[in-house]
């Protein structure tokens, strides 16, 4: 990626931060990044491919987020609570992500629901590939691992992002130890 380039994604990704995805212009993305329109089209054919090449660096920073997480002394479980953990943390954090989930809220707009969707996706496969080495290495029983991943994921949003709304913010040592009980402990060999 070139720098011109480079500058287009990270003013697409501040203006779509700042005013949504549906209420952004190109223009506005060319006055930002001080650029003129004619150069986002030489590298994306519309504001949605855009969009999709600025989830794809969120989705590679959440990887890099969750690997850096990992600490070799740590027990498995612990691992995997610290790297679900820090994508969520980096999730509910990250403006772009906020700004695409409360315009998928107000108004719908599909390219943000698809938005969302691709990252969901990718941090349920990033949870599901920890649990099948878990169980190639004998630490787990075997399971519908992308199930599982897919409902452990939405259990740390329903700890870390939703009980936050109505109730006092839970401890990461206390989102571990649900999760510990619920799931990882009836998974370990």
């Amino acid at each position: 990626m070139n720098e011109r380039q480079a500058k287009v994604i990270e003013a697409a990704k501040k203006s779509f931060s700042m005013f949504g995805y549906k209420a952004t212009t190109v223009d506005q993305i060319a006055k930002i990044a001080g650029v003129g329109k004619g150069t986002i089209y030489t590298y994306f054919s519309n504001k949605e491919e855009l969009l999709q090449a600025i989830v794809r660096t969120l989705v590679s920073e959440m990887r890099e987020t969750a690997d850096n997480a990992v600490e070799p002394d740590k027990s498995f479980s612990e691992n995997l609570h610290k790297g679900i953990y820090g994508i969520l943390i980096y999730r509910k954090e990250h403006a772009l992500l906020l700004k695409l989930a409360d315009e998928v809220r107000e108004i719908g707009t599909q390219a943000a629901k698809d938005a969302l969707q691709q990252f969901e996706n990718e941090v349920v496969n990033y949870i599901k590939k920890r649990l099948d080495v878990a169980i190639e290495k004998g630490k787990y029983t075997d399971c519908h691992t992308e199930l599982v991943a897919f409902v452990m994921y939405k259990t740390y949003i329903s700890l870390v992002v939703d009980w936050e709304k109505n109730h006092e913010p839970l401890s990461n040592e206390e989102v571990l130890l649900f999760v510990k009980q619920y799931f990882l402990n009836r998974l370990e060999y």
